[in-house]
């Protein structure tokens, strides 16, 4: 492959190794004599069965192994995202690139994951006394961290680079920006309640399957040139199944505690929780249909959970807006004249390539949860509360006391005495 880098003579090597055939010997023996096009079609839908029930064996094994998955996933993402620049410009050998971008990495996971730690296990924190001592001075400690990475930088400085590698540095920190700050808006999803860690990952699965089925047997309208293969057939087609896909999927998950209950930290066995009251959305209730579908259908009203609603605008996210972070990633892999952004999965290419529209997903599910969903959350004001000097606590609690006696539900202060 020929590529040139901005002011250098044009180089030869390889961006990617994509192209190589890491399909199972196995399923190439069984897909032997069959045209090109079935071939990639079984191994596509192979693969994706295997993926899928992985996928189900990490939800049962709960929230620290999915939390450990999507931090694996992070990080392959990242290198190969890393990987394609430090190819395109392997001949400069830039000083400490490789190096500086995988400090940045662990500099910024380090502020998450310290972020999520003070927000949610508040009574372990306050438990341990090295953990209160980084949760006090955490946002200074991943300053200083980032702070030394930039001097490091600076200090790597070569005249004759200056520019590419001040272009090297951007190019870390929007794949930090990309990776993982999206993965850290999964987590606090998953925190929300396994089942908004569940549907928007699941509807995005089927859109992409769906669409694909649809483009493969029925595609003959491009849609876009930047994909050549997807058609407005597949885009179609995957809109009007995801959405009843994820309403289906919404009414069987509403109906277990350990999807719709926040996840919580118990301070007495030292894991997590899933037991809750459930909210009001995930309570059945009856609606009333409107008119003209009364008179088509002959019925009034209709019992749903109110998720199934919500599931229908992730769910049509997940279809008209989320492709699109596909579409930028076929953008970026033209830039760079490659198939994939890795070998990783055969038929399906790299990590990235699979989860390109997820971590878009992910940035609308937190907003909405946000927007729509959040209301305050009695278990980290309780967390904050245990972090509270003494005094501090004392003084809360008669502040308390006495708004809930003028209140009136609390019995007035003489009676008390009595």
């Amino acid at each position: 492959m020929l590529m040139a880098a901005p002011g250098g003579p044009l180089e030869t090597f390889p961006l990617s190794t994509a192209d190589t055939d890491n399909t199972p010997q196995c399923l190439n023996k069984a897909l032997e004599g069959l045209p090109p096009r079935w071939k990639n079609y079984w191994i596509r839908g192979v693969l994706s069965l295997a993926m899928i029930s992985g996928f189900f064996l990490i939800i049962y094994m709960g929230p620290v192994t999915l939390i450990l998955v999507v931090m694996t996933v992070q990080i392959k993402c990242f290198q190969e995202i890393i990987t394609i620049g430090y190819r395109v410009y392997h001949s400069y050998d830039l000083p400490w690139f490789r190096t500086l971008s995988w400090y940045f990495l662990i500099c910024v996971n380090y502020f998450f994951y310290g972020e999520t730690v003070a927000d949610y296990f508040g009574a372990l924190v306050q438990r341990e006394e090295p953990l209160q001592f980084l949760a006090r001075y955490h946002r200074f400690i991943s300053f200083a961290l980032y702070l030394a990475g930039f001097c490091m930088f600076v200090l790597s400085l070569v005249k004759k680079h200056y520019r590419l590698q001040f272009y090297m540095f951007a190019w870390t920190h929007v794949t930090l920006l990309i990776v993982v700050t999206q993965s850290h808006l999964v987590i606090q999803n998953l925190f929300e309640g396994m089942i908004w860690f569940i549907v928007p990952i699941s509807i995005v699965i089927c859109n992409d399957i769906m669409a694909y089925l649809f483009g493969f047997f029925f595609g003959r309208t491009p849609l876009i040139k930047l994909s050549p293969k997807k058609t407005w057939e597949g885009f179609i087609g995957g809109f009007f199944s995801t959405v009843v896909f994820g309403f289906i999927l919404a009414y069987l998950l509403s109906q277990f505690q350990y999807f719709v209950c926040p996840v919580g930290f118990n301070s007495e066995t030292n894991g997590f929780t899933v037991e809750c009251e459930p909210s009001d959305i995930f309570v059945m209730q009856e609606y009333t249909l409107p008119t003209v579908v009364q008179n088509t259908l002959r019925w009034k009203t209709v019992n749903l959970y109110p998720f199934q609603i919500h599931s229908i605008f992730l769910s049509s996210f997940a279809s008209l807006i989320g492709p699109f972070g596909g579409f930028f990633a076929s953008g970026f892999k033209r830039a760079f004249k490659i198939k994939d952004f890795a070998s990783t999965i055969p038929g399906h290419g790299g990590i990235m390539d699979r989860f390109d529209c997820q971590y878009l997903m992910a940035t609308f599910t937190h907003v909405y949860i946000a927007s729509f969903i959040r209301g305050p959350n009695p278990s980290k004001v309780l967390q904050q509360l245990l972090m509270l000097q003494p005094e501090q606590q004392l003084s809360i609690f008669h502040t308390l006391h006495s708004h809930l006696r003028d209140r009136g539900m609390l019995p007035p202060a003489a009676a008390q005495a009595e």
